[in-house]
């Protein structure tokens, strides 16, 4: 006997509502047509022009900077696609590269060495488009001199599971990054550099995302090390990573490139997308729909967990009686974006993502709520941690519905395995790579 499929979690009408929202959300952010205005007011002055593409978002970026040139009556002289998943080619001079993400891994090594052997074919007259987008720092994740891959990978997962936000975590990788700190920038110089930016980190620090391979480093060696000494991870990191940190906080070795080094001389960098602007696509489109919304002006931010709760707890403090139901013109939308995250005990973890954690514990407040009050909680890259589930959206019934499928939520919970759980309720939200990446979006209706 076939057993019935988990029935979707929220009841049908809300959940369409919550999954167009968060398409338009990331439609907003499309980094393709944001570049392409941005690429059109550029001066066209005559000169090689290299392509670098590295992120989430780098297949639709390439592209549309492939196709802005051969509006120009020009090709791109080579250059570089360093995304998640393998494609296509957008021109013949320009190699593709897949990277590995969370943690780095062959192919980062691949990228990262890739990346290499463009760098050094640049000219000083020579023009580089770098098409910039969040999960590059393991994308193209390569160690410094001094380090081994398997440490720079251990050093990596370490810092994933450190409960660091994403500000942080990169403050500390890019010290240990063959690209990240302006490297990048240095290899490229002295030829004119233009970074177009897609931002996944809140505040939209330049030096932040994707590692800021060509923004200056404004973290000493001696501040690096205080930060992983507060974090209490200092002793952990591999002996290899705290020696190049000690050689370079006594001036034995070079520091990371600086504010006002010469290697930043002829870059310039643009922000064409952010986190911000989804949410605001978002909120037009739920008042357009009769909704009244209210869009947070903080962003996201500590764990996971105990951010699904409290932003379940802000529904539920606008629910009404069970009894009585509410008419869809009275809807009401809460909009919150940022990025949350998650701090992994010794014991291994199980599958999921910090936006399906959050929305397994907002599951938990939600509990027993009447229908009409959901919650969705997921990433604009469309792949919430290492899974195929953008995130969730869950409701009233999540709960039990996944303990009467045979999970225990609680347990799943506590043991960062939300995956299994949203699963067995029917509440993952899957919609495939979405070629942008902006952090997450939170939406809550009543």
């Amino acid at each position: 006997m076939v057993s019935p499929a988990p029935r979707s979690p929220a009841d049908s009408p809300v959940r369409e509502l919550l999954a167009e929202l968060y398409r338009v959300a990331t439609e907003a952010v499309d980094p393709a047509p944001a570049l392409a205005s941005r690429l059109a007011r550029l001066p066209r002055e005559p000169a090689r022009r290299w392509i670098l593409a590295l992120g989430k978002a780098a297949e639709p970026m390439a592209l549309t900077a492939v196709r802005t040139l051969a509006s120009w009556g020009l090709e791109p002289a080579g250059g570089l696609v360093v995304a998640p998943a393998a494609h296509s080619a957008p021109h013949p001079e320009i190699r593709v590269v897949a990277g590995d993400h969370p943690e780095p891994g062959p192919g980062s090594l691949a990228a990262a060495e890739a990346l290499g052997e463009v760098a050094r074919r640049v000219g000083e007259q020579d023009e580089v488009w770098v098409l910039l987008s969040g999960g590059a720092s393991s994308l193209l994740a390569a160690p410094v001199s001094g380090l081994a891959p398997a440490e720079l990978t251990a050093l990596y997962r370490l810092l994933l599971g450190s409960g660091l936000d994403i500000t942080a975590m990169n403050r500390i990788r890019k010290r240990f990054s063959r690209w990240g700190g302006g490297r990048l920038a240095a290899a490229l110089a002295p030829a004119r550099v233009r970074v177009f930016v897609v931002s996944d980190v809140i505040g939209d620090d330049l030096a932040s995302i994707g590692s800021g391979p060509c923004v200056p480093d404004p973290a000493t060696a001696a501040q690096v090390h205080r930060a992983l000494d507060d974090a209490g991870l200092w002793s952990r990191i591999p002996a290899a990573a705290r020696q190049l940190v000690l050689a370079a906080e006594s001036g034995e070795t070079a520091e990371t490139p600086k504010p006002g080094d010469q290697a930043f001389a002829r870059v310039t960098l643009e922000l064409i997308a952010s986190n911000r602007l989804a949410l605001e696509a978002a909120a037009r489109r739920a008042a357009e729909l009769g909704l009244a919304t209210e869009v947070a002006e903080t962003p996201l931010a500590g764990e996971a967990w105990a951010t699904g709760a409290s932003v379940a707890a802000i529904l539920l403090q606008h629910c009404g009686p069970q009894e009585i139901p509410q008419p869809v013109a009275a809807a009401r939308c809460f909009i919150w974006g940022g990025e949350t995250t998650v701090t992994l005990g010794e014991d291994p973890p199980g599958l999921g993502g910090r936006c399906q954690e959050l929305a397994l514990a907002a599951a938990k407040t939600l509990d027993g709520a009447r229908p009409g009050v959901a919650l969705m909680a997921a990433g604009t890259d469309g792949r919430d941690g290492p899974t195929d589930a953008a995130g969730a959206i869950v409701d009233g019934a999540t709960w039990r519905t996944a303990a009467g499928a045979g999970r225990d939520p609680a347990r799943d919970l506590a043991a960062h395995d939300a995956y299994r759980a949203l699963d067995a309720a029917g509440a993952l939200l899957k919609v495939g790579l979405t070629g942008t990446n902006v952090m997450d979006v939170v939406i809550g209706v009543v």
